[in-house]
């Protein structure tokens, strides 16, 4: 996702597309976030 979002972010400041830019950088941001957050209760067991 982060990715997609880059090129499309890319191809929007290139073609001067502000869709394209926009869509663009919320799937970058997005990706990141799920990235950085622990999905699906994988937490660190302490023993």
């Amino acid at each position: 996702m982060v990715i997609l979002g880059l090129i499309l972010l890319i191809i929007g400041l290139v073609a001067h597309i502000p869709v394209l830019t926009t869509i663009g950088v919320i799937l970058l941001i997005v990706g990141l976030i799920l990235n950085l957050v622990p999905m699906g209760g994988t937490r660190r067991r302490v023993y």
